[in-house]
């Protein structure tokens, strides 16, 4: 009898066990399914960006000769006009003096030439000279005329490249680097330093044949919004930037065309030959969202998994237009009527029948992770 009753208390305890595993089984296996969302966003493109000064140039030496001084040190601001360096060439005072001296010598003997002149006239005005010698003195007047004119031109060649021997800075700026030193022998066209103007930059950057379309369609760049500037070490630069041209070419190599957009820099942070990103806020309408992690990927391609009216799971491939923050831009593949699997997609089988939950995207994602 004691037997007997023992064995119905262990079928109870196995009867009660295997109730609560399959109750705690059915409630494993419920699978949250939900629909993609269909919203209107903005999203910010990124576009690498070369940021190059409002006016860069090279400081050159225009003469031969020796770097006599220099005015100035790298890294200094300097007003336009400003003396920078200073070439020595003892030849070149050598030649204006020998142009003023032939200067000289010429217009004295125009001086004799015009005498001469006068003389003839009233000779042959007496009839004691013929009229081909007074064609001669006027003829001879006139070659040292020239010659005058001519020592007048090398006068003012000689002033010119005496002039190049004191190199003033072209505009106000900053000095960057200087490769000499005093003393050095400069040859026509020598690398002195160069010089930028950062109080504004220019930010180039390219964007695809297929993105110039779809926005210039859409706008012109009178109402590009003001673009952001994201700085090398990720920090968003303080001044907005305005959309000002683009290039009339689009490059054959690598299919872009180039545009460039003006950032004012009054604290100088910006310098010729930085890098960044630049940001344009775009229009994205009736965009398919679903979460990344209802994704997974078989040789490159990306799929999800579809429940059928009858919970069965189906794979299916899906094309990405781009990503937003947790949350994926779907332009192919998917409707706004079709559940899919919305997490736990390692779980499942291809084929299986899943019990299942459904809940709308709102109440799964957070607005937050869309932007």
């Amino acid at each position: 009898m004691k037997n007997i009753i023992f064995g119905v208390f262990l079928l109870c305890l196995y009867s009660c066990a295997s109730h609560k595993d399959a109750k705690q089984s059915n409630t494993q296996d419920k699978f949250i399914i939900t629909s993609p969302m269909v919203i209107d966003t903005t999203f910010l493109q990124e576009y690498i960006a070369d940021i190059q000064s409002i006016k860069n140039v090279e400081v050159r030496a225009k003469v031969k000769g020796f770097l006599e001084r220099i005015y100035v040190d790298e890294g200094q601001s300097v007003q336009e006009g400003q003396i920078l360096f200073s070439v020595g060439n003892s030849g070149l005072r050598e030649e204006l003096l020998k142009a003023n001296a032939q200067l000289k010598s010429a217009q004295a003997e125009a001086k004799i030439a015009e005498v001469e002149l006068k003389n003839t006239q009233l000779l042959l005005e007496k009839r004691v000279v013929s009229s081909s010698e007074l064609e001669m003195a006027k003829a001879k007047l006139e070659a040292i005329q020239a010659k005058i004119e001519e020592a007048q031109s090398n006068i003012t060649n000689a002033q010119l490249n005496l002039s190049f021997t004191t190199i003033r800075a072209p505009f106000s700026g900053k000095i960057n680097r200087i490769p000499l030193k005093v003393g050095s022998l400069l040859e026509e066209g020598s690398l002195l330093t160069t010089i930028s103007d950062n109080s504004a930059v220019f930010a180039y950057f390219n964007i695809s044949e297929k993105e110039y379309l779809n926005f210039i369609s859409k706008n012109d760049l009178s109402k590009i919004p003001q673009v952001n500037l994201i700085m090398a070490n990720g920090v968003l630069f303080s001044q907005k930037g305005i959309v000002e041209t683009m290039e009339s070419e689009i490059d054959k190599s690598t299919g872009n065309l180039a545009f460039r957009a003006k950032f004012i820099n009054p604290e100088g942070v910006l310098k010729h030959g930085s890098t960044g990103k630049i940001t344009i806020p775009q229009k994205l309408q009736k965009a398919l969202l679903i979460p990344q992690q209802s994704t997974f990927e078989v040789q490159e391609n990306l799929y999800v998994y579809v429940v059928s009216a009858n919970n069965t799971i189906q794979s299916r491939k899906i094309i990405i237009q781009m990503r937003l923050g947790t949350m994926y831009v779907v332009s192919a593949g998917l409707s706004s009527s079709d559940k899919i699997l919305y997490e736990g997609v390692q779980l499942v089988k291809e084929g299986e029948i899943v019990q299942t939950q459904f809940k709308p995207m709102m109440d799964l994602v957070h607005i937050s992770k869309i932007q």
